[in-house]
């Protein structure tokens, strides 16, 4: 794996047990859409972005978030707060993923979406690059 992350805290899941990652993070009702979700957010996040693979990342055996799997860094952009900066590919995919859940927790009135916000969100206070995230998500 190369994207940067904090590795004290979250560790990348174990190829044989990523087939398991999204249906826990997202709920089997929400993961076909959460998983579009987060790709759509990527892009409308970040005008550089142009697919590709993706880490899972887990705290303690739960699931936490997915990045694209970069030493890449992104330009990051969100025309809701005026928010513009440069962060690194584990950071982009963090706001990704929390963009996603709580757009889809509030949509859709899923607590499942709205525990993975609050875990994701709680997550970032030890994050590197915490002030980016919580200024990309304000």
């Amino acid at each position: 794996m190369s994207t940067q992350t904090n590795t004290a805290l979250a560790t990348v899941v174990p190829e044989d047990r990523r087939i398991n990652f999204l249906p826990e993070l997202l709920s089997r009702t929400w993961l076909l859409r959460g998983e579009n979700a987060i790709y759509d957010f990527m892009n409308q996040l970040c005008a550089d972005y142009s697919g590709g693979l993706w880490v899972f990342m887990e705290y303690n055996g739960q699931p936490l978030y997915m990045a694209p799997d970069t030493d890449k860094r992104f330009q990051i952009s969100w025309w809701g707060n005026g928010y513009e900066g440069e962060v690194s590919a584990d950071a982009a995919g963090i706001i990704a993923c929390l963009f996603t859940f709580s757009h889809l927790s509030m949509r859709f009135g899923s607590e499942h979406l709205a525990l993975a916000f609050e875990r994701l969100h709680d997550y970032v206070a030890e994050h590197p690059e915490a002030s980016a995230i919580y200024g990309a998500i304000d």
